[in-house]
C-alpha cells in the first residue's frame, strides 16, 4: 500500500471487500449484461455508498473525497463501481437542495439501502450536452406535474427506485436565458412504470445497465419538487460536478488496475530468455503510464477538496475528469500492448477494463466541452456555439 494514500482504513476494508467479487464474477455478468446486484448489496451493508450522508440520516457524513478513495479502491480491485456510483451524488441534489421533509423521507432509507437512488435523467437524444436544450416537459396540474418527453442513456433506470429528473418547467424560448426554466423532480419508479413512463434496455459495448425513457403524461406530486420551480439546472451543476470528480477517481482506479497487471506481468513473462519488463520498450510505455496517472490523481484530489470545501469548482471538476481519463486510457492501451495476445483474452480481464474505462472519454462529458469550457471561462476566448 502507498503511504501516502488517503482514508487507508477505507481503502482497506473496499479491497477487502472486492476481494470477494473477482474476474471471474465480472465476466460472467459481462458476457449476458447483467446488473451486479450482489456487490451493490454488499457495498451498501458496508456503508460505502452511503458516505456522504450525514450521520444524522444514518450515513458516515464524510466528504468527496472519501467517496473518491471508495471508487478508486473499487476499480483497482478489478470490480466497475458503474453500477452504484451515482447513488453517491445524486442524493447530494436532495441533500444540498432538498425540503427538510425530503432529506427525513429518503435519506434514511438511501443510507440503509431500503430505497436505491441510481437514476439521474438528463441527457436527451437532441440535446446531448447542450442541456439547457432539453424538452423534456413538466406542466404544473393542481398538486402534482404531468412530464412528457424523452431521456436518453440513463443508466441503471431498471436497477433504483427513485430517479433525479431534470425537465422543463418553462419553455426556452420563454425563459429569461437559456438555463432558466428547469426543476429537478423526484420521481418514484416504482410507481411511474406502466403509468406513464417506458424504460427500454440500450445495448452497448459494455455492461452498465443504459436505458432509454418515455415520459407519456407521467404524473409527479408536486412535493416532490426539489428546490424551486425553473432553478434546477443550478442544483443539477452541483452533482454534475460531484459526478465529474467520482468518475475521474474511477479512472484513476482503472489506470491503477492496468499498470498493476502490466507492471506484474512484464516481470513475469520471458521471451528470448529474459523478462520483457528488462526491454525498455516495454518498460518505458509502464512508467509512463504510472507519471501521468500520478499527475491526474493530483488533480483530482484537488478537485475533491475543493468540492468539500464549498468552493466553486466547476473548472476543476472538468480538468480532472479530462485528465484522469486521458490517463486511464493511455494506460488501457499500454496495457493490452504489454500482454501481446493476452491482452485480448476475456480471462485476463484486460479486454474488459478497457472497454470500461473508454466510455470516461464521452461521459459524462466530452473532452472538447471540457476544453471549450477552460478556453471560454478559464482563458477568455470567444464563444464557438
Amino acid at each position: 500500500m502507498d503511504v501516502s494514500e488517503s482514508f487507508p482504513e477505507i481503502r482497506d476494508a473496499v479491497r477487502k471487500l472486492c476481494a470477494q467479487f473477482p474476474g471471474e464474477y465480472w465476466r460472467a455478468l459481462d458476457r449476458d449484461r447483467i446488473y451486479p446486484t450482489e456487490f451493490v448489496q454488499a457495498l451498501t451493508q458496508a456503508g460505502f455508498l452511503s458516505v456522504l450522508i450525514p450521520e444524522a440520516y444514518g450515513g458516515s457524513g464524510l466528504g468527496l473525497a472519501a467517496a473518491t478513495a471508495v471508487l478508486e479502491e473499487i476499480h483497482r480491485s478489478g470490480c466497475n463501481g458503474g453500477a452504484c456510483h451515482a447513488q453517491m451524488y445524486t442524493m447530494g441534489t436532495i441533500l444540498r437542495h432538498g425540503s427538510e421533509a425530503q432529506k427525513e423521507a429518503y435519506l434514511p432509507k438511501i443510507a440503509t439501502g431500503e430505497l436505491r437512488m441510481q437514476a439521474f435523467g438528463v441527457t436527451e437524444p437532441t440535446a446531448g450536452t447542450d442541456t439547457t436544450r432539453i424538452s423534456t416537459f413538466a406542466r404544473r396540474e393542481s398538486d402534482h406535474y404531468v412530464v412528457s418527453g424523452q431521456k436518453l442513456w440513463i443508466s441503471r433506470a431498471e436497477h433504483s427506485d427513485l430517479m433525479v429528473l431534470l425537465c422543463r418547467t418553462t419553455a426556452r424560448e420563454d425563459a429569461a436565458k437559456p438555463s432558466d426554466g428547469m426543476s429537478v423532480l423526484i420521481v418514484d419508479l416504482r410507481e411511474a412504470v406502466g403509468n406513464g413512463l417506458t424504460i427500454r434496455p440500450v445495448r452497448t459495448m459494455l455492461n452498465h445497465a443504459t436505458t432509454e425513457l418515455f415520459f407519456d403524461e407521467l404524473k409527479v406530486p408536486v412535493a416532490n419538487l426539489i428546490g424551486q420551480e425553473g432553478k434546477g439546472f443550478r442544483y443539477i451543476l452541483d452533482g454534475m460536478n460531484a459526478e465529474r470528480i467520482l468518475i475521474a477517481s474511477e479512472c484513476i482506479g482503472d489506470g491503477k488496475f492496468f499498470i498493476d497487471r502490466a507492471s506484474g506481468y512484464a516481470k513475469e513473462r520471458e521471451v528470448f530468455g529474459r523478462p520483457i519488463g528488462q526491454n525498455q520498450g516495454v518498460q518505458f510505455p509502464i512508467a509512463r503510464a504510472h507519471v501521468q496517472l500520478t499527475a491526474a490523481s493530483l488533480m483530482v484530489d484537488k478537485a475533491s477538496a475543493m468540492f468539500d470545501g464549498d468552493i466553486p469548482c466547476g473548472t476543476e471538476a472538468n480538468m480532472a475528469k479530462m485528465l484522469a481519463s486521458e490517463a486511464s486510457w493511455f494506460a488501457a492501451d499500454m496495457a493490452v500492448q504489454t500482454h501481446g495476445g493476452f491482452g485480448f483474452a476475456e480471462d485476463y480481464d484486460i479486454e474488459r477494463k478497457f472497454r470500461e474505462t473508454r466510455l470516461y472519454q464521452v461521459a459524462p462529458i466530452s473532452t472538447n466541452l471540457i476544453l471549450s469550457h477552460v478556453a471560454t471561462h478559464v482563458l477568455g476566448m470567444p464563444k464557438s456555439f
